[in-house]
Formats: C-alpha cells, structure tokens, sequence
C-alpha cells in the first residue's frame, strides 16, 4: 500500500504545502507577485525559531512561506540538504482525530516523530521523510481559535504578526 492510500484511511484532507528559504521576501515575488497569492496571515514561532505566512489562490489551494527567526537553527540541516536554497519543506495534511491518525499509522510500522497534543488549537506529528519517499508530511489537527486580528504583511514582515518577535525579516 502506498502512502497516498494509507492517508486516505485516515480521512485526511490535504491543506497546504510549505516552503522554506532564508528569506520570506525572496518569496514574495514568485508566489505572491507573479503567481497572485492574496495575503492570509501568519505570524512567529518563537519557540522553534521561524516565521510563516500563509497565501491563498483563486482554487483555495494555499502555500506557506516559512523562514528562519534570528539566531535560530531550526532550518539548518534542511538547508544544507537544499545547498542554503530551501525549496518546498513539508505537505499538511488535516485530520479529524490525530491520535486515531497517529496510532493507525504506527500500528501500520511508520516512524513518526515531533508529536505535539499540547497545543488545543493545532496538535500536530510528522511522518518521517524516508516513510513518504523523501517529503516531510505534517498531519494536523486543529482546534478551536480565537478570532485575531490578521496584521498586515509589512507588519509580518516588520516581525509584528501573531507572537511577533518585533525583529523584521532579513
């Protein structure tokens, strides 16, 4: 069974693909610019040490522009792998019921790891990249969210989107 069918057993729903360079604004002008992804929101990972922003298409399909915060390490080893590039990082997949998705996919002997139920509004894992011929798949269930306000893009950029770290993209 390949892996298209055992994520279809989980009744997963495709929902982005992300991707990742050293600088989100080096981005913008192919996925935002050329191609005319509007504007979603997006915000900081302070813990994990990158900032994402989120664009939607005329289909509804979405992508998400992630780079490295300051000082963080987080996208080290993807970019030695990428030759300091980056390139497309990970798919999300949404579930309805993670833990489901997640013992089904081990009783199923696939490596998982970065298993997060701690956050209500968006508990996460991963399946490992060498379980899902080289791509990095996210399979996430989010929660209940607070309606926020979405900061504009310069002030994302400026470093003060949700849980802005106030440092602006390089």
């Amino acid at each position: 069974m390949d892996i298209a069918e055992e994520l279809a057993g989980l009744d997963a729903a495709f929902d982005h693909t992300a991707v990742a360079a050293p600088r989100i604004r080096d981005l913008l002008p192919l996925y935002r610019g050329l191609l005319g992804g509007a504007y979603l929101g997006g915000g900081d990972n302070v813990v994990n040490g990158y900032r994402t922003l989120q664009l939607r298409y005329a289909n509804g399909s979405k992508i998400e522009l992630m780079e490295p915060l300051a000082g963080s390490s987080f996208f080290d080893s993807f970019f030695d792998l990428t030759r300091g590039r980056g390139g497309v990082h990970h798919l999300n997949f949404h579930v309805t019921d993670i833990e489901a998705a997640v013992d089904a996919l081990r009783g199923r002997g696939y490596r998982l790891f970065g298993l997060n139920l701690a956050e209500p509004r968006w508990r996460e894992v991963f399946l490992h990249p060498k379980e899902a011929h080289g791509v990095l798949v996210q399979l996430a269930q989010p929660g209940p969210r607070a309606t926020e306000p979405v900061p504009s893009l310069d002030d994302l950029l400026a470093g003060r989107g949700r849980r802005g770290n106030g440092v602006p993209s390089p």
